[in-house]
């Protein structure tokens, strides 16, 4: 299975306005709508982060290359990317004239953060942070994006830097949650159904530990010695099979 992280940057939408509070903005004073700018991505155990922008490749280019690495994937990690990452770059595949992207699953770990766990904080700064893994760049604030639009190199140096960071500590943070992801894609299904694999690391080192208990079934429960997730088997211990292969959330 192959599985991308990937984080956008967009800029902001101009606007004439009359005041600095509460202003109801009508489609007649935008200026200028904002785009993706950047983005970066990275494909879950390589060392190599991508990244692409409007200021480095151009625009067409960019998108071109967002499209291909979505085209690719089977799974797409995100920070809340199901209502913001994915659906900024949809408008952008749309505009360029491209068809959608080959399908592929979502693990959404601000999510699987609000649904499995209390933080003080959902940000994703906040978690990793609490967890022990890093932090997010620290920047300049509201005017990185400003000379960024402006075009000023140094900026744009210390937005791939950013954009970069927020991906492999998206990944950071998937390691830590993955035990804990309820519908995580199923690596058992890339792999015949098997149950001797994790489904959610594709890991062999299982260990059988209990009986996984149904209203109508008894099955075989393993947990992961390598990610720590609880699993069961395809097998029902009275001989018969189900299919496809389940797992617990």
């Amino acid at each position: 299975m192959k599985i991308v992280t990937l984080d956008i940057e967009t800029s902001p939408n101009l606007a004439y306005v009359w005041g600095m509070f509460k202003q109801n903005i009508g489609l007649n004073q935008l200026v200028e709508t904002g785009e993706v700018m950047c983005f970066s991505a990275k494909w879950y155990g390589q060392a190599p982060t991508s990244f692409y922008s409007t200021y480095h490749h151009g625009k067409e280019a960019m998108v071109e290359a967002a499209h291909e690495i979505l085209d690719e994937a089977d799974a797409v990690i995100h920070y809340n990317g199901k209502r913001f990452d994915i659906p900024h770059l949809n408008r952008e595949f749309l505009a360029e004239g491209l068809t959608p992207p080959s399908p592929f699953a979502h693990v959404d770990l601000l999510n699987v953060a609000k649904k499995q766990f209390r933080f003080t904080s959902n940000k994703l700064d906040h978690v990793a942070q609490q967890l022990g893994l890093g932090a997010k760049t620290s920047h300049t604030g509201f005017q990185l994006w400003v000379d960024c639009m402006a075009g000023n190199a140094e900026a744009w140096e210390l937005m791939k830097t950013y954009n970069e960071q927020d991906v492999v500590l998206t990944e950071k943070v998937y390691d830590a949650l993955l035990p804990w992801i309820p519908s995580h894609p199923n690596y058992r299904l890339y792999h015949g159904g098997v149950d001797d694999l994790c489904p959610n690391c594709g890991s062999k080192d299982l260990r059988k530990e209990g009986k996984a208990y149904t209203s109508v079934s008894v099955f075989q429960r393993f947990r992961c010695e390598d990610c720590g997730k609880w699993s069961r088997g395809n097998q029902r211990l009275d001989g018969s099979a189900i299919s496809p292969a389940r797992h617990q959330g």
